[in-house]
């Protein structure tokens, strides 16, 4: 079965203009709101894939809320990245950003339905 068919998938797609790297993640939800999947595409350097490599890592097994606390700082520290690709990080912790904020709006319309 494919990812994108499965319930309550949710994703964040961001990209850096200036060097044209783009990162799509999907996070699968449970009923509790803990993340119980991750996937990602990276089109970009290495860096930008091992950035989204780590990221959906670490979100496995956290809340959505948890993984709002998980910074670009860190990814780049774990990665020991360079100065010149701490922007690569900085799409992973966006991208997560995304993908909660599209959870949190399916959630909204979801509890708007069940209301009316």
């Amino acid at each position: 079965m494919q990812f994108s068919f499965w319930g309550n998938i949710s994703q964040g797609l961001v990209g850096a203009p200036a060097c044209g790297d783009v990162m799509k993640l999907q996070i699968r939800v449970d009923d509790d709101g803990t993340i119980i999947d991750t996937k990602f595409k990276t089109f970009g350097c290495g860096s930008a894939i091992a950035s989204s490599s780590v990221a959906t890592e670490w979100i496995k097994g956290k809340t959505v809320d948890e993984v709002l606390s998980i910074k670009n700082t860190d990814i780049a520290a774990h990665l020991k990245l360079p100065p010149v690709k701490l922007h690569c990080s900085m799409l992973a912790e966006d991208a997560i950003h995304s993908a909660v904020g599209d959870w949190k709006k399916k959630q909204e319309l979801k509890n708007t339905k069940v209301a009316a």
